[in-house]
């Protein structure tokens, strides 16, 4: 069974369709285009894709309210069109993971329609409804994640149903069996036609606490992380009662039963709760995920102290399943920004690729971290992002990291003919597919090489983790697995930096960030932003 577990160590690389490539001139991404750039995909040396929602959609969250969670959403192109992409993808040697967006749904889906109706409609109960308060409040004290009540009112049946995002995206009642049943037929037929994974879409935030508890106030101290501003109120809670149910774990059961029934596919969950790391090592079991990555490294914080507590305290917790690390995604600033600042450059993206692929556990790489793509400056009035024009501007939202993926230096940077959802980033122009594909020394030929190189070293895809003792800017740990033993070193900073290696280590030739130099006496001297790879006895 070992050799079907394609995920275990996977690299997986993230497509959000909107602005990947556009083929019919609408200004959005499609199917299609995915389509016309898998080959260059497959060139980069990665195991998979997980596409971002593509199905039936108002397009209020962009696909992550979805109306038709077996359609295709025209904006995109059909479910042929998708059935093509699955093929090639396959012929190419690559899994295809979709979104899936278990826990809630768009105001405009069938069920809601009805459910909303009247109190007594066959779906009545599908949805998380409650009465208002004496005084005409809303039942309780939860927040959404988006900002403001987490409750909207509905006059056709004089109730209020939670909205645990936009008030578009209303809750489904995960306590009622007919609701599970129905998402688990849902997850079937992507199955049936062959998927090889899903990515679950705030996968903890299915159940709900059914007593409707208040939340209890957090300290302003405390008010910080998982994906979300501290100005937002959202973090003045502990999300004891709205998310993270006890429940919840049998539902994860059941949809691992239902996986097991097909082989060779994985379950990769989003979690984000008041501690995530704790709920991703229990979330993944043989009996429940076979992966969970959260928002811990998806934050401001890149020291080397950081870095190691956080993989350290997921280690400690989690016995069974495998992490899924990540530093950009769709929802956050993009790395080299986050982390680099106005120092971000080549030599910081190459080495922020090598870090995370050389982490145990899968990797989630988004669209354009290939190039070392900044953070892009959208304008106030260019703002597509909900979340972004209700924070704005302490916080400009998530169009930053989603502007169009730079395929060229011609109009619109080779992604359109019409004009494109999102303004194309001008400094992504110099940093496009186009310029840096015959460049040895760029940032997608040193990503290509690095993945094709950790592919021939079993203890960077498979092998266990521990971290070896190093002053701050340096993070240092040894990989190991069959005998094979691998000291990954990497100087986080900006400096030149001189750190003795273990006894026995020899530097391996290794591609992608600045090399290290291992003097006679056993020093190793880390250039800015450099890594070394050496094997030890």
């Amino acid at each position: 069974m070992k050799a079907l577990e394609w995920w275990r160590g996977a690299v997986i690389y993230q497509i959000y369709p909107r602005s990947f490539l556009d083929t019919n001139g609408d200004g959005v991404g499609d199917l299609p285009g995915i389509v016309q750039q898998l080959d260059y995909v497959a060139s980069l040396g990665v195991d998979a894709i997980w596409i971002s929602p593509f199905f039936t959609s108002p397009m209020a969250d962009f696909g992550y309210d979805i109306a038709d969670y077996r359609g295709v959403d025209p904006l995109f192109g059909t479910l042929a069109d998708f059935d093509r992409l699955l093929a090639k993808a396959h012929a190419l040697g690559l899994k295809v993971m979709i979104d899936q967006v278990l826990s809630h749904c768009s105001a405009e889906h069938a069920w809601f329609q009805e459910s909303r109706a009247s109190r007594d409609n066959p779906k009545a109960d599908w949805f998380v409804w409650a009465d208002a308060r004496p005084d005409g409040a809303p039942p309780n004290n939860w927040l959404s994640l988006f900002g403001g009540v987490a409750w909207q009112w509905e006059p056709r049946r004089g109730q209020y149903y939670l909205h645990n995002f936009l008030p578009s995206q209303p809750d489904l009642n995960f306590h009622n069996p007919k609701v599970r049943r129905a998402q688990l037929d849902n997850v079937k037929f992507w199955l049936d036609r062959g998927v090889d994974g899903f990515r679950l879409d705030a996968i903890n935030f299915c159940f709900h606490d059914a007593q409707l508890r208040d939340n209890p106030p957090k300290p302003a101290a405390l008010r910080s992380g998982r994906g979300f501003s501290a100005d937002n109120p959202y973090a003045f809670q502990y999300h004891w009662y709205n998310n993270t149910r006890p429940e919840n774990l049998g539902f994860l059961e059941d949809l691992r039963t239902l996986m097991d029934r097909y082989p060779d596919v994985g379950a990769l969950g989003e979690i984000s709760s008041e501690d995530s790391l704790a709920t991703t090592a229990e979330y993944c079991n043989d009996r429940r995920l076979h992966m969970g990555y959260s928002f811990e490294l998806l934050t401001d914080d890149c020291s080397a102290a950081y870095l190691r507590a956080t993989v350290e305290a997921l280690e400690a917790k989690m016995q069974e399943g495998q992490p899924c690390w990540a530093i950009s995604n769709h929802d956050v600033q993009r790395a080299v920004t986050r982390w680099g600042g106005g120092a971000a450059d080549d030599a910081l993206a190459v080495q922020l690729v090598a870090l995370v692929c050389s982490l145990r556990g899968a990797v989630c790489l988004f669209q354009g971290e290939e190039l070392g793509l900044p953070e892009a400056e959208v304008p106030f009035e260019a703002l597509r992002d909900p979340y972004g024009k209700a924070f704005w501007p302490n916080f400009k939202g998530r169009d930053g990291c989603r502007t169009p993926m730079p395929w060229s230096n011609g109009a619109n940077a080779g992604f359109s003919e019409g004009e494109p959802w999102l303004p194309v980033a001008a400094e992504h122009r110099a940093l496009s597919v186009e310029a840096q594909q015959h460049d040895a020394a760029s940032v997608l030929n040193a990503t290509r090489a690095f993945l094709r190189w950790r592919k021939a070293q079993p203890a960077l895809v498979h092998g266990d983790i521990r971290f070896a003792d190093a002053p701050e800017p340096l993070l240092a740990f040894v990989r190991g697995h069959a005998g094979q033993r691998v000291l990954a070193v990497f100087n986080l900073s900006a400096q030149s930096v001189e750190w003795r290696a273990p006894a026995g280590a020899a530097l391996l030739d290794a591609p992608g960030p600045l090399a290290a130099s291992l003097d006679a006496g056993g020093v190793l001297h880390v250039p800015p932003r450099g890594a070394a790879f050496a094997t030890l006895e």
